[in-house]
């Protein structure tokens, strides 16, 4: 069942988030980024976008914007289509970067926000990436800020707001 996307909080956040998303089923995935973008910019997050050329390619990227020092990022969102074909191609595509996503996750204690879709047809993305209503890409980012507020609890940070 699809989850409807709430309004953005407009209270500032002092964070950073990094968003790597890919090139291919760009009209699908760019509808995402614009989406996880407008939600971020407003909660007023610093972001940075990185594009890469296809899903598999997703997890390398994230492994290395995770482990970068200096300036940490607070979490990570990982945007990607991938349209099922006939044969299990895309099916063991999302496998590996499902994986790889969660071992960056956990290994860097970083949220890592998976919405590498994986699906059955345009129309599904189209729905999922392209209808303001239940775009995955704002759902990522509310649910990004959310993990970063979780994250700076647990991490004993309860005056700075996230």
């Amino acid at each position: 069942m699809l989850k409807r996307t709430r309004k953005p909080s407009s209270s500032p956040l002092f964070t950073r988030v990094a968003i790597v998303a890919s090139e291919y089923n760009r009209k699908h995935v760019d509808g995402m980024v614009d989406q996880a973008l407008r939600f971020l910019r407003e909660a007023r997050v610093e972001v940075d976008t990185f594009r890469v050329p296809g899903a598999f390619e997703i997890p390398v990227v994230v492994e290395s914007v995770a482990g970068q020092a200096g300036r940490p990022w607070s979490a990570v969102i990982a945007l990607g289509v991938i349209i099922r074909g006939e044969t299990a191609h895309a099916d063991l595509v999302g496998q590996a970067v499902t994986s790889a996503l969660m071992e960056t996750s956990v290994r860097h204690r970083i949220p890592i926000i998976h919405e590498v879709l994986l699906l059955g047809s345009k129309a599904q993305a189209d729905v999922r990436c392209l209808d303001p209503q239940f775009n995955r890409g704002g759902e990522a980012a509310q649910t990004a800020l959310a993990m970063v507020r979780l994250m700076r609890r647990l991490h004993g940070e309860p005056g700075r707001r996230a």
